[in-house]
């Protein structure tokens, strides 16, 4: 007991205010001399060799200078790039704390893979084409020594986006903006649609854009096993278990008018072991808030939004839980091989699933169609209601179509404005975001990895100028309204 507590009690003290810093050293360097210490003390106690009561390799480290909380594609993207970036290689300790080891809840693996630049603002265009390119060479990026190469089986058949005569005047101005951006968009007249793609029924559909190049799908479970076994190879560090509990000091502060805020900094994290009662807490410089659906939870956790109305202390972060279906369908009269991510004006989507004419899709609901997030079920009656029948007046075949199989997962849904939320928090100041991407998380996550990441380590955004996606928009009451949400 007196060795465990010698051990315990030298481990444990308060992070210094910078990243990789602890009372003017960095956090390895102090795990060195604490690796000393401890042969020492080992050394003088009696029993020869010193062996742990218990295993506690599943317990996290004591220490980590980042602690991601969210180990799905946003996460890992974040390690990936903290790891890619630092300066010297080895500086920053970077820990991952996922709660669902087997991703079988996690929103990467239950999407439908798609990426597009078919975006109205400008950052979003940006983000895709940056990370389509990422996907393009993945193998450059996350290769490891002695692993097979990994094929993320990109199909690159583009999107169509179809608009009705209240729609087009919109279409066009975002295809505008798109091209300004680089993307290789070109719209189509309802003529033009019905020559390239005659099982389309064109009815209602004033115009079309379909995008030339860097659009399609791709396995999200390949990239996420990619980025997992990529950064367990740079030292990022993996724990199964949940974050209940942050510690954190605060400092009282006068801003420029005179108003009195209150500046948080979180020095500890609680991770509770999976399947455990126990927690371990963990010395901490950086918090990365990249839970996903559950990052508004954790984000209430470290005291965010619990101020009084209408301060930014106040200000909660606008992520919640909401679930989506996705069906399989069987239909052997259905559209071949050149089928593109088609987006009908009704919200209903569908793409092809492989070679044996298979095809994915669903519909977003309405408001007052939410679905109880509290379970992973799947309604049936939303596909003949409401997902079928659009289908079938699009594309005709599918009349004859036979669903197969059907699941539901979760988008990291902003109810503000249904972008991303990337960057510090203005009092928090050591909690950073990478949620709230509502749909378009997975796509867009290699950019975003590296756009936190520079955050982190320079202070500013490099790479794409993501300053419209920062907490602050909250309480400014500022959108970035995104409209091409599926």
């Amino acid at each position: 007991m007196l060795r465990r507590t010698l051990l315990l009690g030298l481990c444990r003290g308060p992070l210094g205010r910078g990243l990789g810093t602890h009372r003017g050293g960095s956090i390895l360097d102090r795990d060195g001399k604490m690796s000393e210490i401890k042969k020492k003390i080992q050394s003088i106690l009696p029993g020869g060799d010193w062996n742990p009561l218990y295993d506690t390799s599943h317990l996290p480290p004591e220490s980590s200078d980042v602690v991601i909380v969210g180990g799905g594609v946003l996460g890992l993207s974040v390690a990936y790039w903290l790891k890619k970036l630092e300066k010297p290689r080895g500086a920053i300790r970077v820990l991952v704390v996922e709660r669902d080891h087997t991703y079988s809840r996690a929103s990467t693996v239950l999407s439908v893979g798609g990426i597009r630049q078919q975006f109205s603002v400008p950052e979003n265009v940006q983000l895709s084409l940056f990370s389509i390119d990422f996907l393009r060479n993945i193998n450059e990026y996350l290769a490891v020594a002695d692993d097979p190469p990994l094929d993320i089986q990109f199909n690159p058949s583009g999107y169509l986006l179809l608009a009705s005569e209240k729609g087009a005047a919109i279409m066009e101005n975002n295809v505008k903006v798109q091209r300004q951006e680089g993307a290789k968009v070109c719209l189509m007249s309802p003529e033009q649609l019905r020559n390239k793609f005659p099982w389309i029924n064109t009815e209602g559909v004033a115009l079309a854009s379909y995008g030339m190049e860097h659009e399609g799908w791709f396995d999200p479970w390949c990239l996420l096993q990619g980025l997992r076994r990529k950064v367990q190879s740079m030292g990022v560090l993996f724990c199964h278990g949940e974050v209940t509990r942050f510690m954190s000091s605060s400092n009282l502060m006068k801003t420029a008018s005179g108003e009195e805020v209150n500046l948080k900094r979180i020095h500890e994290v609680h991770v509770k072991i999976d399947q455990s009662l126990e927690y371990q807490p963990v010395e901490c410089a950086i918090v990365i808030n990249a839970a996903g659906a559950w990052s508004g939870q954790v984000a209430e956790l470290a005291g965010i939004g619990k101020g009084p109305p209408g301060t930014l202390q106040g200000t909660k972060l606008p992520v919640e839980l909401r679930k989506r279906y996705v069906y399989l369908w069987h239909c052997p009269q259905g559209p071949g091989l050149e089928t593109p991510f088609v987006i009908d004006p009704s919200g209903t989507y569908f793409r092809r699933e492989g070679l044996g004419h298979n095809y994915l899709g669903g519909c977003s609901p309405t408001e007052e169609e939410e679905p109880d997030p509290g379970n992973l079920e799947v309604d049936h009656d939303f596909f003949q209601d409401r997902v079928w029948p659009p289908l079938a007046q699009r594309v005709p075949a599918f009349e004859t179509l036979k669903v197969r199989s059907a699941w539901a997962g979760y988008y990291d849904y902003n109810t503000f404005d249904q972008n991303g939320v990337v960057g510090p928090h203005p009092l928090v100041i050591n909690m950073y975001f990478a949620t709230g991407f509502s749909g378009h998380g997975l796509q867009q996550a290699p950019a975003v990895g590296r756009a936190v990441a520079e955050m982190v380590l320079e202070g500013h955004f490099q790479t794409i100028n993501l300053s419209s996606f920062l907490f602050s928009r909250f309480y400014s009451g500022e959108k970035v309204q995104e409209h091409n949400i599926i």
